[in-house]
């Protein structure tokens, strides 16, 4: 089960004061499935106005309603996790997402196994956290516990122009759990959990 408290935390790092993302990629897909553009970009190169607008889209993925939209799910141990996306989440976290060549794996994979009859789009942060030291009475510290980094994933249905709508699936990589990082475990969002993207989620978790 995911803490909201948990969520909640992490999210108040998502406005433009307090912006914890570095960098922002992504890629326009066509109803097939197939990319036409992609992009890598440092967040902060982007103008007040696009911050804002990609960190309101970022944000819708943590910020869902907890353990109905948002859910926990947990990787496979040993080498049935070989079968899993988390060898390449990893590795594209572990790169802070500035390596394009694992980025288009990533959306390959996603265009094969998100269902969708419409174009849309796959946005991808890359932010790191400085969790705070909270003090037994629950007053924060000085000092932090671990820097936190992670990945969040939006999928979006795109109009004529490219233009995102409201994000319908994504995910928070690693799981911020505890008030602290969970590599065994991923949180993924679905706007509708009655429309599942089961294809996807069991190409994420690597369940055959």
């Amino acid at each position: 089960m995911i803490n909201r408290d948990d969520i909640l935390e992490l999210t108040r790092r998502m406005t433009p004061a307090r912006n914890c993302f570095s960098r922002i990629a992504g890629a326009y897909m066509d109803e097939e499935g197939y990319d036409h553009s992609t992009f890598n970009l440092h967040f902060r190169k982007l103008s007040v106005t696009e911050q804002k607008k990609n960190l309101e889209m970022a944000k819708t993925i943590p910020f869902s309603t907890t353990n109905e939209q948002l859910k926990e799910y947990g990787f496979p141990k040993g080498e049935a996790r070989r079968n899993s996306m988390w060898p390449l989440l990893t590795a594209i976290k572990q790169d802070e997402m500035k390596d394009d060549s694992l980025l288009s794996v990533l959306y390959e994979i996603m265009g094969e196994n998100y269902r969708t009859d419409s174009p849309y789009c796959i946005f991808m942060f890359f932010g790191s956290y400085d969790v705070p030291v909270k003090g037994t009475d629950n007053e924060w510290m000085e000092g932090s516990e671990e820097v936190y980094d992670f990945l969040v994933c939006a999928i979006a249905p795109t109009d004529e122009e490219d233009e995102p709508g409201e994000p319908e699936f994504g995910f928070l990589f690693p799981a911020f759990k505890d008030r602290s990082r969970d590599e065994d475990r991923i949180n993924i969002f679905q706007a509708d959990p009655d429309k599942s993207q089961t294809g996807i989620i069991k190409k994420i978790l690597g369940i055959i």
